[in-house]
């Protein structure tokens, strides 16, 4: 009963990863996608998307990292995932997933499952490059236009040689609106002898539950509801022992934020700084009422300490009351 940490392009990068694998719960991470195209990436690129590869690939926590790739031309994808294993990823994950219109008018992503001959190909491809003890793993939708396409694509990858299929239950028409389809995640799952990894909507310990009575797998993968509640992961982990845990407070988040922002400020700009933690905190809007009532001030500031000093004092109120 997994739970994997998802790949948000753009946001969950290595400093949020160790924030969020030390709160506890998360099992597995995965890597913003490496963009493939023509020429051999230097092993810069891969240390700058995953720089766990300097510690065994884990986090500081022990959470291991898998390394995404993303790319349509299976040869270049397969000397990618071999680099990727020679420099130490534990697992090779493939992004067919991405809704992204620059991503998908350029052949990644989500666009390639109009065509499961060629994730066929592209997976197979790795597989056979990457070492037999390291897995092959893939991201999925359950179709581009529609959902109509989710088994075809599911069976092309367990041919392949997918160790696993991570599904985002939607097509790419579908983008992130609700409802998550889960029971056609059921369908895939059912069709396929591959383990299948449900993902999508799962903001809540009762969304997960629901989640695996409908799809009926075991294991997920949580992007935006682990952004917007850091302990999802932990009470959902409680929740399967049968136990309780008290709910992350305020100021406990404020204090992660501040962590990421430190971590930040060693490599960025203020501004650079100022707008990841904009970015989580507009995700925690949904999961704190403190976080939306000091968003109308809090994304103003385009300088680090003014931003933290908000954060802080919303926190002092919350611990003084």
């Amino acid at each position: 009963m997994r739970i994997i940490l998802a790949p948000m392009e753009g946001l969950v990068d290595s400093p949020i990863r160790e924030s969020l694998t030390q709160v506890g719960g998360i099992d597995r991470c995965v890597t913003e996608f490496i963009r493939v195209t023509h020429g051999m990436l230097p092993p810069r690129i891969f240390y700058k998307y995953a720089p766990e590869l300097h510690r065994q690939c884990r986090t500081h926590s022990g959470v291991p990292v898998a390394v995404q790739l993303l790319g349509s031309d299976a040869a270049q994808m397969a000397l990618h995932g071999a680099r990727a294993a020679e420099l130490g990823a534990p697992q090779i994950d493939i992004n067919f997933g991405c809704p992204a219109k620059t991503v998908n008018k350029h052949k990644g992503g989500a666009v390639l499952l109009k065509e499961p001959e060629l994730l066929y190909h592209i997976a197979s491809a790795i597989r056979h490059a990457v070492p037999a003890h390291i897995p092959v793993t893939a991201k999925m939708r359950l179709g581009y236009e529609d959902r109509s396409m989710g088994v075809a694509c599911g069976q092309a990858l367990e041919a392949a040689g997918a160790a696993e299929i991570v599904i985002h239950a939607r097509s790419k028409v579908d983008g992130y609106k609700p409802p998550a389809y889960w029971e056609e995640v059921a369908r895939v799952r059912e069709a396929v002898a591959t383990q299948v990894i449900a993902n999508g909507d799962i903001w809540t310990v009762a969304d997960y539950w629901r989640c695996r009575e409908v799809s009926g797998c075991a294991d997920v993968m949580i992007g935006r509801g682990l952004i917007s509640r850091p302990d999802l992961a932990a009470q959902i982990k409680a929740s399967q022992r049968g136990e309780s845990r008290p709910e992350m407070t305020w100021p406990e988040a404020v204090a992660l934020v501040k962590d990421y922002g430190r971590a930040l400020q060693g490599h960025l700009e203020d501004k650079y700084v100022t707008g990841r933690i904009k970015q989580w905190l507009n995700y925690l809007r949904r999961g704190f009422a403190e976080a939306e009532a000091v968003w109308p001030q809090a994304r103003k500031y385009r300088e680090v300490d003014p931003l933290f000093a908000c954060l802080d004092a919303v926190a002092l109120k919350q611990r003084a009351a």
